[in-house]
């Protein structure tokens, strides 16, 4: 029986990998090859969940923790997906803030799975702004993160098997040079794609990373997991859903997206550093993403409805932001409720967690290979 092609696809929080894998299976329906999804969180009401099952993908979740920690909830859904139609490849997203993949992942499905998948080489994708500020900086702790958060961003450079600079429709060729200049420094040795996930430059490049033969998972780490807990614990983290009732005239679903990720913005920057912040609304068959991955960065609209609607808008925000968890879920309510009566319309809460990740306890790690 052929063997699934499971392709995990790293980052930092805010780098684009929802969109990139995005890109990857069109690449791969084109090519006549069916795919599926898993996409990762430490908690339900995903925000990626929901953009990627509206654009038409097989997509399946794992949540409640990381891939490491619930290696086998990972495997159980794989194999669900498998059950339905056997796809020729599954593209996984793990959490952003997750590290020692490697042995904790790719190496277990390896060694435990290998009759069933077929690992493709691991890579890992970064936001130009997290290169510039971390590793361009001559201390740790300038950067907005903390030690420990930079930490993080530091081993997963480290473990892959090729890095991705995304963002390139925003680069020049000097800032392309300067960054892949410290990526070969934090990281000798791996490879360095450029790549825009929003426009597929360089897509093409990554798919051949996924489909080549090179030898998976060929870096293991010597991580500090007393450091890495306390980095991933540093983000308060909310996943919201409500639901907005339109009282007056139709509006537009991707102002108000926008003027909401916007304002729950504004009110978090005063308490602390933005991983990543982003809302899906949908309306009926139609649905807008806006989000935004730091304090400086303006607002992007990752998916566009281009309508107006009147029926009720059903509402998912995924916050992660350095502060205290309930604070951001305190705000993220009260702002929605205000940006909802800034456009006439209601709004109603449904669901709601707040936590910050625990520290990660893998189910399985190896520890050489």
């Amino acid at each position: 029986m052929a063997k699934t092609r499971f392709c995990l696809i790293g980052g930092f929080l805010g780098a684009g990998k929802t969109t990139l894998i995005g890109q990857l299976a069109r690449r791969y329906q084109s090519q006549g090859k069916t795919v599926a999804i898993v996409t990762n969180d430490q908690a339900d009401d995903l925000v990626d969940t929901m953009n990627l099952r509206s654009q038409g993908f097989d997509v399946g979740e794992v949540s409640g923790a990381c891939f490491c920690c619930s290696f086998d909830n990972l495997v159980d859904t794989a194999q669900q997906l498998i059950g339905k139609a056997t796809p020729d490849v599954i593209l996984a997203e793990p959490v952003g803030s997750c590290t020692d993949l490697v042995a904790t992942v790719v190496l277990p499905m390896q060694q435990l799975l290998g009759a069933q998948f077929e690992l493709a080489s691991f890579g890992v994708l970064l936001k130009p702004s997290h290169g510039r500020r971390i590793l361009g900086q001559t201390r740790t702790g300038n950067s907005g993160f903390s030690a420990q958060a930079e930490y993080i961003f530091r081993k997963q450079l480290e473990e892959a098997d090729y890095l991705m600079l995304g963002r390139q429709d925003q680069m020049n060729e000097s800032d392309r040079e300067h960054l892949t200049a410290l990526l070969n420094a934090a990281a000798p040795g791996v490879p360095v794609l450029a790549v825009s996930p929003a426009t597929g430059y360089g897509v093409d490049a990554v798919l051949e990373q996924l489909e080549s033969r090179n030898q998976a998972a060929r870096r293991l780490l010597e991580i500090d997991y007393d450091i890495y807990a306390v980095g991933e614990a540093e983000l308060g983290w909310v996943n919201l859903s409500a639901q907005m009732t339109v009282s007056g005239a139709p509006v537009a679903l991707d102002a108000v997206s926008k003027s909401l990720v916007q304002a729950i913005a504004d009110a978090c920057v005063e308490h602390g550093e933005i991983a990543h912040l982003k809302a899906s609304l949908s309306s009926g068959d139609t649905r807008s993403v806006a989000n935004v991955v730091s304090n400086d960065s303006p607002v992007d609209l990752g998916l566009s409805s281009d309508r107006e609607v009147s029926e009720p808008i059903d509402v998912i925000v995924n916050a992660r932001v350095a502060m205290d968890p309930d604070l951001l879920l305190s705000i993220v309510s009260t702002v929605g409720e205000q940006v909802a009566e800034q456009w006439n319309c209601g709004w109603a809460t449904q669901t709601s967690h707040a936590l910050r990740p625990g520290r990660p306890t893998p189910t399985h790690r190896v520890g050489s290979l």
